[in-house]
């Protein structure tokens, strides 16, 4: 296992749809641990989409609390409920946006045995899956939002700061 360099925004890949995994090998598996191994580096608990190491394959790995969760060609079945909140992304550190999700997915995918399984999440967990999905599409979590907070201190960003990153913003109506 290795820890991954994330790519940060600005870096086009980030922007590309990955593409499904026909067959899961043991680069995939490697993949899957360096993924883990990145985010358990980056204090503890986190997603990331293997576009963020500059892989454009369906993949994913999280950990919301429960432990560590691998998506393999994930599929959205179902979604419901609506809740804002705030959302922070590895690629775009230092700020935060609040962002409206479903507060129920019901997911299919793969597992590392190339088993298919249902996943069903609510709250974070839902919100932290549909993040990481968007990755998938080559959206990031700015393309909702009209504002930027700091991290740090939950403070609005100034325009001076924030336009450097809504600049790379696709605008999204959800």
């Amino acid at each position: 296992m290795a820890e991954r360099i994330i790519v940060r925004l600005g870096d086009p890949i980030l922007r590309e749809r990955s593409k499904a995994i026909s067959s899961i090998t043991q680069n995939t598996e490697k993949i899957l641990n360096d993924m883990a191994q990145t985010i358990y580096a980056d204090k503890g608990r986190a997603g990331l989409s293997a576009i963020q190491i500059g892989i454009a394959k369906q993949l994913i790995v999280m950990d919301c609390g429960d432990g560590l969760i691998e998506l393999i060609n994930p599929v959205l079945l179902e979604k419901s409920g609506e809740e804002e909140g705030p959302e922070a992304c590895l690629s775009i550190p230092g700020v935060v946006g609040i962002v409206k999700r479903a507060t129920y997915v019901k997911v299919q995918t793969l597992n590392r045995a190339g088993e298919t399984v249902i996943l069903e999440a609510e709250d974070f967990l839902a919100r932290c899956i549909q993040h990481e999905m968007d990755h998938l599409q080559g959206i990031l979590f700015i393309d909702y939002v009209d504002e930027l907070y700091s991290a740090k201190n939950g403070k609005k960003l100034k325009p001076q700061d924030a336009n450097p990153i809504l600049m790379h913003q696709r605008r999204l109506v959800r």
